[in-house]
């Protein structure tokens, strides 16, 4: 039997940036801090340029129109799933990796 779970989408409230992060406040009452580093155009922005955002879809995402730069809150939530972030190996989702894993299991086995 089958379960139906209704999720509701977090949405961005506030933001701010300060020279090392982006911090979003979301109407849930999460408070999501990022390094401004995952994003070079508002890292290279000026404090104004920074402050000067809006919602997007009602608060699904943020945009910026002076860096044109649009961030998503679902992808400040799970990053793993939206962005490849310098210097990290992204791991598979479970099922790829668990097909990954069983390959190599035979390619062994082949092999004697």
């Amino acid at each position: 039997m089958h379960t139906l779970v209704e999720s509701s989408e977090a949405l961005a409230v506030d933001v701010s940036c300060s020279d090392d992060l982006l911090t979003v406040v979301l109407d849930d009452g999460r408070t999501v801090s990022v390094p401004l580093v995952w994003f070079p155009r508002l890292l290279e922005a000026t404090p104004q340029e920074r402050k000067n955002w809006e919602a997007i879809g009602g608060g699904i995402g943020i945009h910026w129109e002076a860096v044109d730069e649009d961030i998503s809150v679902a992808s400040l939530l799970q990053p793993e799933r939206f962005m490849r972030l310098a210097k990290t190996v992204l791991q598979p989702t479970s099922r790829a990796r668990r097909t990954s894993v069983k390959s190599k299991k035979r390619s062994r086995a082949t092999r004697g």
